[in-house]
Order: structure tokens, then C-alpha cells, then sequence
């Protein structure tokens, strides 16, 4: 597909549903790379308990965060490939926030299944997959 010489032409719109799903998701990474630079700031300061496992949170999270804004992204521009990385991330989320429930507060489990169910139904909303179904290369890079 391309584009004309005059200028760059507006791609489809984006569903509000899958707008609000992409913001909240960004959110998500966000704070999980606050928390990886969080446990990089414990490593450095030397008040790890255990450097090893705090590297490999950290790792972890970073990775995470960064697969989590490449799946919005790629949902953002009509890619479905960002549907699985998503949904897979918040029902662990939501599932991880039951089970930790008695050792948690109570408005924080809420706010996380709450976020999840609100990502879910954004990304399966009718108009969020026609629009995410646009593309037919599942490329991560175009």
C-alpha cells in the first residue's frame, strides 16, 4: 500500500474501545518498567538481598513492559498479532491479583482485575478486532 507524495494519509480509525484497551495497557508497561528500574536502583545500592534473582526481575520486567508497548502498538495500527501478548498478560494479571488477594489490599486486587476486564473486553470489542484484523502481515516491524 502506498502512500501519496503530498503527504501522509490518515490510516483507519481507531476504535474508541481499543483506544482506552492500548492506554491502559500502556499504563501497565509503564509501571513494570518503573519496577524494573526499581530493582535495578536496589541492585546498585547494594540493598538486594539477592542480586541475582533481583537482576533477573528486573530482566523480566523490562522485557515484559517493552513486549506489552510493541503488542499496543501493534494493535493501535490494525496488527493482531498484539491480541495474544495482551490478553495472555491480563489474565495472568487478573488471576495473580485473586490469588495473592488475602496478602493484598483490597483496592489494589480491584484496580487490577479491573484493568484487565476493561483491556479484554477493549481488545475483543467487535470494532477493536475488525479494526486489529485491517493488515493482513503479521510483521511486528512495518
Amino acid at each position: 500500500m502506498t502512500r501519496p507524495s503530498g503527504g501522509s494519509a490518515p490510516g483507519p480509525r481507531v476504535p474508541a474501545p481499543l483506544m482506552v484497551a492500548c492506554l491502559v495497557v500502556l499504563l501497565e508497561a509503564a509501571a513494570l518498567l518503573g519496577m524494573a528500574v526499581a530493582f535495578g536502583v536496589d541492585v546498585v545500592r547494594g540493598r538486594a538481598i539477592d542480586v541475582g534473582s533481583t537482576v533477573a526481575m528486573a530482566v523480566f520486567f523490562a522485557g515484559v513492559a517493552l513486549l506489552l508497548g510493541g503488542a499496543a502498538r501493534a494493535l493501535w495500527r490494525g496488527r493482531r498479532w498484539g491480541r495474544g501478548p495482551v490478553l495472555t498478560w491480563q489474565l495472568l494479571q487478573a488471576l495473580s491479583a485473586l490469588a495473592l488477594a488475602p496478602a493484598t489490599p483490597a483496592a489494589l486486587v480491584v484496580a487490577m482485575v479491573a484493568a484487565a476486564a476493561v483491556v479484554i473486553a477493549g481488545v475483543l470489542w467487535p470494532s477493536s478486532r475488525e479494526h486489529a484484523d485491517q493488515r493482513g502481515t503479521p510483521s511486528a516491524l512495518a
